[in-house]
């Protein structure tokens, strides 16, 4: 089985997925009427960081799929399955509001190895686009400082997101 096979037979038989990403919202909430204001501290802090990190692996996949599709595939916005393409993404941003309003993100154990893991990708993906997209003729008539200065700040953000992903030192 492929990926491929994986989406789509995702894709036609929704049911559990749309409830996976509808329960995630519904638990943030939950757990916010639930805790009250004792959200920052143990335990409420580590259900918080397990309902995100829920929400957050599909919906970072999700995300990190479709700029791989529309990017280097240069697939149609139009072929977006719905349920395995845009659910995770909005679950997420509507979850993520959810506990933000609730909660100092701060205060939620390894939201900030999660920051940098998104950070990560996005900077790992916009070095790949980079270098998809630039061709010998771009790079003759550009010049090369605007090059290596274009690839200095990709390895800066890389390495900024790999010390928030991988690093010690802060809170997270």
């Amino acid at each position: 089985m492929t990926l491929r096979d994986l989406l789509i037979y995702v894709g036609n038989h929704p049911e559990s997925v749309v409830l996976y990403f509808a329960i995630l919202p519904i638990a943030a909430l939950l757990l916010a009427w639930i805790a009250g204001v004792e959200g920052r501290n143990s335990p409420w802090n580590y259900l918080y960081s397990a309902i995100i990190y829920l929400s957050a692996v599909p919906g970072i996949f999700a995300l990190s799929l479709n700029v791989y599709i529309f990017l280097f595939e240069r697939g149609s916005i139009m072929n977006l399955d719905v349920y395995t393409q845009l659910l995770p993404i909005l679950s997420m941003i509507l979850t993520l509001g959810i506990v933000r309003r609730n909660v100092d993100l701060s205060y939620v154990p390894g939201f900030g190895k999660l920051s940098g893991l998104l950070m990560l990708i996005g900077a790992t993906i916009g070095l790949m686009w980079l270098v998809d997209r630039t061709r010998i003729y771009a790079i003759v008539s550009m010049p090369f400082s605007v090059v290596i200065l274009v690839f200095v700040v990709l390895m800066l953000v890389l390495r900024f997101g790999y010390r928030q992903t991988f690093g010690r030192g802060h809170r997270s």
